[in-house]
């Protein structure tokens, strides 16, 4: 399996294939007799301003436009859509010339590895599911250590010794989020109450309704919960809108540093921290293979060791407990503490 440090080693590459302009005045390149067309990136539930992973990926071919000077095509999916809907999706990308062609989220794992097939001559990449094609690339990340750490935060910062949970799907790689947090939150302070939820139990609008997560923060909070840690997309807008108007409490973000999103500026200040994913690294290396002629391949593995997680400082509200924060970090990388992937 290769690990982020080979993907970090791309960066310092400089080769990069001549681009040429095409009739309707989009960049194109020339790779192995075919023009590309840029990249294809199809966004799961919430699209690109969804203030979470979709943002992240976006992130990714911002900066790939700007220095490579690639173009990127964009499509959204909708809620509780079908394998056939985004299966048609890919395939349009694809047909059209983009390469790599990108799905961001686990939704996409079948329709990528399905398509990819059909297209072998194209890179196709998949944001937190496993690659199961010769020309897919999986990228992975440890969402449970970074929301490890968040959960040492969380049992330093509460004032009532009550902190909790709220997923968007409650599925495996959401459950990864409430293991990492839990486990941190009980390693720190076994006497903290943690409570847990999940605005749906199957249903991917759960990473869609932010109206749904305000309500059930609304409801935490009343039970005495200070600190709440949403992992569920765009609602978390909604959870972290309710923990606002509550005074003495805290937001924890997940995916990106989301104290730093505009769309959420006027609630930066109860947004304690968040655990962040780089997934627009992710989706920048890939790009930038492809356009290099050495197209990654097989699952790409994003975890604390390799700073593919982290903890978000932005505010410096989490300063003062920086020593604690480090300290779990050490030995999380150091294979000391196991942090869990399930509840």
């Amino acid at each position: 399996m290769r690990r982020v440090t080979k993907l970090a080693a791309a960066v310092t590459a400089t080769a990069a294939l001549a681009l040429t302009a095409t009739a309707c005045g989009e960049s194109s390149t020339e790779s192995g007799g075919k023009k590309n067309k840029g990249v294809g990136l199809a966004f799961d539930v919430g699209g690109r301003d969804d203030h979470s992973f979709n943002e992240a990926a976006a992130r990714g071919t911002d900066k790939a436009e700007k220095e490579l000077g690639v173009k990127t095509k964009e499509m959204t999916a909708g809620n509780n859509e079908t394998e056939e809907t985004r299966e048609q999706r890919l395939t349009s990308l694809a047909k059209a010339g983009y390469n790599p062609v990108i799905g961001v989220g686990f939704n996409y794992g079948k329709s990528v590895n399905k398509v990819a097939k059909e297209f072998p001559d194209t890179t196709f990449g998949v944001v937190d599911e496993q690659s199961h094609a010769k020309n897919v690339v999986g990228m992975t990340f440890a969402e449970n250590e970074a929301s490890y750490l968040v959960g040492v935060a969380a049992a330093k910062k509460t004032k009532t010794n009550k902190v909790s949970f709220i997923g968007g799907v409650d599925n495996a790689l959401i459950q990864k989020f409430e293991a990492g947090y839990v486990k941190g939150v009980k390693d720190t302070n076994p006497k903290i109450k943690v409570e847990v939820d999940y605005l749906y139990k199957e249903s991917d609008k759960g990473f869609n309704d932010p109206a749904r997560a305000k309500n059930m923060a609304k409801g935490m909070l009343a039970r005495g919960n200070d600190v709440i840690y949403t992992a569920a997309g765009q609602s978390g807008a909604g959870s972290i809108e309710q923990i606002s108007k509550k005074k003495g409490a805290w937001a924890i973000g997940v995916d990106s540093d989301q104290y730093r999103q505009k769309g959420l500026e006027k609630y930066k200040d109860a947004i304690l921290t968040s655990s962040v994913k780089n997934v627009d690294v992710a989706v920048y290396e890939l790009i930038k293979s492809v356009k290099d002629g050495k197209p990654l391949k097989g699952n790409q593995t994003f975890s604390l060791k390799e700073k593919g997680v982290s903890v978000a400082t932005s505010g410096g509200f989490i300063d003062d407990i920086k020593g604690d924060i480090d300290k779990a970090t050490e030995k999380i990388v150091s294979g000391e503490i196991k942090v869990p992937t399930r509840p």
